[in-house]
C-alpha cells in the first residue's frame, strides 16, 4: 500500500507540475501568437479577423506580457449561468453543473467526514497496521469488529445517501425546467418542424422511394405535411467533389507562388510560365469534373441513387411532434419516425446503413468495447503491482534496488503507478468514439453519448473494480471469488484497502490533468511547428474543436463514484475531490467560453445519462457498506442499509417517469405553444420555409467545391 510518505511525495510532485504549467499558460495565453489557440471560440464569432482588432491579446512589448497572472480565475468566477446558457447552450451548462454539485456534495461529506468520522476512526483503540505511516489508522479499517461506533458510520451513510438524492432530485428537476426554455428560445430551429423517416417501403410502379413518401404523408397526414427530402446515394459525388477540392488547392497554391516570384528579384521567368501552364491544366481538368459533378446531379441520375431515407417538413411543430411519436405503419419496421437532429448536427454517411442492420452494427461496437476492456486489465494490473511495493519484492526482488536510493521509493509507489494509469487511460475515450462512429448513430450527439457510456462503464470495470480488486491480488492468490454472496464482503476489503491509491490518482488526474487541458500542449507544439514550417505566412485559423463530452463526463462521474464509496470509509479523500472539482470548475468555464467550438445542441440529453452514472455510484457505495458492516461483526448496520438501497433505486424509477420523458420526447403541449407564439407574432411560414432547406443533401447543395467536400458535412455513402 502506499505509505503517508508516498503520498506526500504525490502531492508534492503534482502541485510542483500544475503551478508551473498554470503559470506556462497565463503567460502563453498573452502572446498575440497564441490567440487562435486560446480564444479559438472568440476569434471564430468576429468577421474579418485580424489580431490588431482582438482586445484579447496585450501587445505591448512589456515585462507584464511574460509575468504568470491569476486573472483568468476571476474572469472565469465572474461567468454566471445565464451567461453561459445564453452564450454556449444548455449542454455546457450541465457540464459546469455537474462541477458544482460535485463541489456541494463533498464539501458536505467533508464536513461529516473530517469533523465527525476521521476523529473517531483515529481515537479508535485498534490500530490496523503496524506501519506508522500508514493511512489505515484514518479509515474505517481502525475501528474495532463489532463496536458501536459503527452506528456513527451508519448515520453519516445515511445522510450522505439522502443528500445526494435530494441534489439529484433537485437538478433534475432545473435541467428539465431549462430544457423547457431553450426549446422556446431556439424554435427558430428547423429540427422542430422535421422528422426523419427510415425504412421507406420501395414503390415498385415507379421503381422509386420518392413518390411513396409524399403519396403516404399526403394521405394519413394532410393537414400538416408540407414536403419532403428523400436522401440519395453520394458516394460517386463524394470523389467527384475530393478531387476537384484537391485541385482547387493546387491552382490556389500555383497562384500564390507565382505572385510571390513577381515581386522577388531574380526570379525565373522560365519557372513563371511553368506555372502558368500548369495551372491552365489543372483548370481545364477542373472544368471537366465540374460538368460531371452537374450530370451526376441530374434527375434521372439522381432517381437512381435514391436510398429509403427522408426528411419530412411540416407546418407545425405540433404535427412533427406527432408523427415523430407515433407508429405509421402495422409493422413497425416501416415508415420509423423521429424528430430530426440539428441540421450540423447530422452524421450524413450514417443515414446510408440499413435500418435493419443497425442492431448488428452496435453488437459489434459492443463486443469491441468488451475486449478493450478486457484488455486493459493487463496494464491496470502490473500498475498495482507497482502500488504494492513490499508485495512486489517478494515476487521481484531487483525492485529492492529502488531503496538504495533516498526519496525514490515513495516516488515509485505513491506518484509512478497514478501517472501510468492515467497515461494508459488517456487513449480509452479516443477509441471508444472511433467504435461509436461504427455504430451507426444518425447525429454526432447521439455518438458522443453512446461515446460517454462505453467510456464511464469502462472506467468503472477497469480503474474502480479492476484496481480494487488487483491492488489486493498479491494478498488473495489461491482464494475463490466464485460465491456471489460474497461479493460485499471482498469489495468492501479492497475498498479499504486501496484509499491511498485513489487519492494519488484524484491528485494526478485533477491537477495535472486539468493544468494539461487548459494549457493545451498538443496545440502549441502543432502551432510553433506550422509557424517555421509550412504553415508560414498563410492566414491563422483559430484551432476550433467540439467540446469532447466523452473524455470529460465519464471521468467525472468516476470521481463521484470514488468519492461516494469512500466519503464513509476514508474521509480524508474527500478534500482532494473538493480540489479537483473546484479546478475542474474554472478550467472548463474558461474553455468553453473562449476555447471550444458549439457543433450542436440536444437541450440537456445528456443530464439523464449522468443522472444514471450517479445513481450507479449510490448503488455501489451502498453495497460496500452491506460488506464493510458485515467484515465489522455488525450484522445488523447491513441488514439496515439495505431500505436505503431500496429507497435509491425507487427514486431512480421515480425520475424515469417524472423526468425522462421530457428529455426523450418534445411534448405536444410545448410545441403547440412554441406554435402559437410563432403565429402571434408572424413567424411561423418563415420558419417552416427556412426548414424547407436546411436538410438538402451536401450533394445536392449549390456548386461549390470548399462548402460540399467538408469533414463537418460529409456526403452520403
Amino acid at each position: 500500500m502506499i505509505t503517508g510518505e508516498g503520498l506526500l511525495a504525490s502531492a508534492g510532485i503534482n502541485i510542483g507540475l500544475a503551478l508551473i504549467l498554470v503559470s506556462l499558460f497565463s503567460i502563453f495565453k498573452r502572446q498575440p501568437s497564441n490567440a487562435h489557440i486560446y480564444y479559438a471560440r472568440r476569434i471564430s464569432l468576429q468577421e474579418d479577423y485580424l489580431y490588431v482588432n482582438i482586445p484579447v491579446v496585450d501587445r505591448r512589448h512589456s515585462l507584464r506580457r511574460f509575468l504568470p497572472s491569476l486573472q483568468w480565475i476571476q474572469d472565469a468566477l465572474k461567468v454566471t449561468e445565464d451567461d453561459i446558457l445564453h452564450n454556449c447552450g444548455l449542454d455546457r451548462l450541465v457540464l459546469i453543473r455537474l462541477f458544482k454539485f460535485g463541489i456541494k456534495l463533498f464539501v458536505a461529506c467533508s464536513v461529516l467526514g473530517l469533523c465527525v468520522l476521521l476523529p473517531l476512526n483515529y481515537l479508535s483503540n485498534k490500530r490496523s497496521s503496524d506501519d506508522p505511516q500508514s493511512m489505515d489508522q484514518f479509515t474505517i479499517s481502525n475501528i474495532s469488529g463489532g463496536s458501536d461506533r459503527l452506528w456513527v458510520h451508519y448515520s453519516c451513510l445515511c445522510i450522505i445517501t439522502l443528500y445526494g438524492v435530494y441534489l439529484l432530485h433537485k437538478e433534475y428537476k432545473h435541467i428539465m425546467v431549462n430544457r423547457v426554455q431553450q426549446q422556446r428560445l431556439l424554435r427558430h430551429q428547423p429540427n422542430q418542424f422535421t422528422v426523419l423517416v427510415r425504412n421507406i417501403p420501395f414503390c415498385g410502379e415507379h421503381k422509386a422511394y420518392g413518390c411513396c413518401v409524399d403519396h403516404f404523408f399526403s394521405k394519413y397526414h394532410p393537414y400538416t405535411y408540407r414536403s419532403c427530402q428523400i436522401l440519395y446515394d453520394g458516394k460517386d459525388l463524394e470523389d467527384l467533389l475530393n478531387r476537384a477540392k484537391k485541385i482547387s488547392d493546387k491552382i490556389e497554391t500555383l497562384r500564390l507562388r507565382s505572385l510571390t516570384k513577381k515581386h522577388v528579384s531574380g526570379s525565373s521567368l522560365s519557372q513563371a510560365f511553368n506555372d502558368n501552364t500548369e495551372i491552365e491544366h489543372l483548370e481545364g481538368k477542373l472544368q471537366e469534373l465540374h460538368r460531371k459533378i452537374r450530370e451526376t446531379r441530374g434527375t434521372k441520375m439522381l432517381e437512381e441513387k435514391e436510398m429509403p431515407v427522408a426528411f419530412i417538413t411540416f407546418r407545425s411543430r405540433r404535427g412533427a411532434t406527432l408523427v415523430a411519436q407515433s407508429q405509421q405503419h402495422s409493422n413497425p419496421l416501416f415508415w420509423t419516425t423521429e424528430m430530426a437532429p440539428e441540421p450540423r448536427d447530422i452524421l450524413w454517411r450514417s443515414l446510408a446503413i440499413s435500418y435493419k442492420q443497425l442492431p448488428l452494427y452496435k453488437g459489434v461496437v459492443l463486443v469491441a468495447a468488451s475486449l478493450l476492456t478486457i484488455f486493459f486489465a493487463i496494464p491496470v494490473t502490473a500498475v498495482q503491482g507497482i502500488a504494492k511495493f513490499e508485495k512486489l519484492k517478494k515476487w521481484f526482488p531487483l525492485a529492492m534496488a529502488v531503496q538504495l536510493i533516498p526519496g525514490l521509493r515513495s516516488t515509485v509507489t505513491g506518484y509512478l503507478p497514478s501517472v501510468i494509469l492515467t497515461g494508459c487511460i488517456y487513449v480509452v475515450p479516443f477509441a471508444m468514439m472511433g467504435m461509436a462512429k461504427l455504430a451507426g448513430y444518425v447525429s454526432r450527439s447521439r455518438k458522443d453519448i453512446k461515446a460517454c457510456n462505453m467510456v464511464f462503464y469502462f472506467l468503472v470495470g477497469n480503474v474502480f473494480f479492476l484496481s480494487l480488486l488487483s491492488g489486493s491480488l498479491l494478498d488473495q492468490i489461491g482464494k475463490s471469488f466464485s460465491q456471489p454472496k460474497d461479493f460485499p464482503s471482498h469489495l468492501a476489503s479492497a475498498v479499504s484497502a486501496q484509499a491511498d491509491f485513489f487519492m494519488t490518482y484524484i491528485l494526478t488526474s485533477g491537477l495535472t490533468g486539468f493544468s494539461l487541458e487548459i494549457l493545451q500542449p498538443g496545440l502549441l507544439v502543432l502551432n510553433y511547428i506550422k509557424l517555421h514550417t509550412w504553415g508560414r505566412g498563410k492566414n491563422k485559423n483559430p484551432y476550433l474543436y467540439s467540446l469532447p463530452y466523452y473524455r470529460i463526463i465519464p471521468f467525472i462521474c468516476l470521481f463521484i463514484l470514488i468519492g461516494m464509496v469512500y466519503a464513509v470509509v476514508a474521509p480524508l479523500l474527500l478534500p482532494f475531490l473538493i480540489g479537483y472539482f473546484a479546478l475542474g470548475y474554472v478550467v472548463f468555464i474558461h474553455q468553453i467560453q473562449e476555447v471550444y467550438e458549439t457543433t450542436y445542441e440536444t437541450c440537456g440529453q445528456y443530464w439523464p445519462y449522468i443522472h444514471h452514472y450517479i445513481v450507479i455510484a449510490l448503488v455501489i457505495m451502498q453495497i460496500t457498506m452491506i460488506g464493510l458492516f458485515g467484515m465489522k461483526a455488525k450484522p445488523s448496520a447491513s441488514f439496515a442499509t439495505i431500505p436505503l438501497l431500496i429507497v435509491t433505486l425507487l427514486f431512480n424509477e421515480y425520475c424515469k417517469m417524472r423526468f425522462l420523458p421530457t428529455f426523450d420526447n418534445y411534448s405536444v403541449q410545448d410545441a403547440a405553444k412554441n406554435d402559437e407564439l410563432d403565429e402571434q407574432n408572424g413567424l411561423m411560414e418563415d420558419n417552416c420555409r427556412k426548414a424547407l432547406d436546411a436538410y438538402c443533401p451536401p450533394c445536392l447543395r449549390p456548386e461549390s467545391v470548399n462548402e460540399e467536400s467538408t469533414s463537418t458535412q460529409p456526403l452520403i455513402l
